[in-house]
């Protein structure tokens, strides 16, 4: 079975509404996981951008302000945490920095989503290695020894993500047969793909390469405000895909050529 994972990020816009609407979507869509961001975010945003200003939905703000303005902290998360459990599904998160990856670790999270950018940080690796959470990794923005040099770092890890981190990826920049290239290289980790594609058409075609996890970023709205909002999928679209992806799935079959069952009485009216 193919493992999904809806990626709300921080398409919520600091908003618990709507990361409850959108956790509750991904249910009844029947995905397996729903997913954040989570950043300290004195840590995380650089000096020289914390005093400039951004316009956002709420007036012109300091950025360091705009982004305390979206962030979740521990009483949203406590509120996630049970909300996730009394629906029936599991919730994670994306930590950008080691505070975060400690703050994940308190909880009773299912893996942890390492992120493209961290990828070549070994100290950050090295605290998501000492959690013994299982780990997801993307390989956005990498060479092929620079995921050698990160699965030697963080150790047994649950799957590889391809993805490509342009926000949205256009069809040039896929390169899907790389989901191929990396169940070559490793063959005893699971091969995913996370999309930042701006629609659904290439999800279904990374399962028939053989993706066994799949990633995609939802929204309410992609019009909404928010820099991954663009490169997101709509409700109707995260039904429709959750379908595609069973049909995909069920249509591989085990690749051993054979008459199918529905196939004899057609093999006999038509065959001399």
């Amino acid at each position: 079975m193919i493992k999904t994972i809806a990626e709300i990020g921080i398409n919520h816009n600091g908003d618990l509404d709507t990361a409850k609407q959108l956790i509750s979507i991904a249910k009844t869509a029947g995905m397996d996981y729903v997913k954040f961001q989570k950043r300290n975010v004195d840590v995380c945003i650089p000096e020289a951008m914390k005093n400039t200003i951004r316009e956002t939905p709420w007036g012109d703000m300091k950025y360091i302000d705009y982004k305390h303005r979206i962030e979740f902290e521990k009483p949203e998360y406590d509120e996630i945490d049970e909300f996730c459990k009394s629906i029936g599904i599991q919730w994670t998160a994306s930590p950008w920095d080691i505070d975060s990856v400690d703050f994940l670790a308190s909880y009773n999270v299912p893996f942890i989503k390492v992120p493209s950018a961290l990828i070549t940080n070994k100290n950050y690796l090295e605290a998501v290695r000492l959690t013994d959470i299982p780990v997801v990794m993307s390989t956005g923005m990498s060479t092929m020894d620079m995921i050698d040099n990160a699965i030697d770092s963080l150790g047994e890890i649950a799957c590889i993500m391809h993805c490509v981190s342009t926000y949205p990826s256009t069809a040039e920049e896929q390169n899907l047969l790389c989901i191929q290239t990396l169940k070559e290289r490793y063959p005893n980790i699971p091969i995913g793909f996370s999309n930042h594609f701006a629609g659904i058409t290439f999800i279904p075609v990374a399962v028939a390469l053989g993706a066994k996890w799949v990633e995609f970023h939802v929204t309410i709205d992609r019009s909404s405000w928010g820099t991954d909002q663009s490169a997101s999928i709509e409700p109707e679209g995260i039904y429709k895909i959750m379908k595609y992806m069973k049909n995909v799935e069920a249509a591989l079959g085990d690749g051993n050529k054979r008459i199918m069952e529905r196939e004899v009485p057609i093999m006999k009216k038509l065959r001399v």
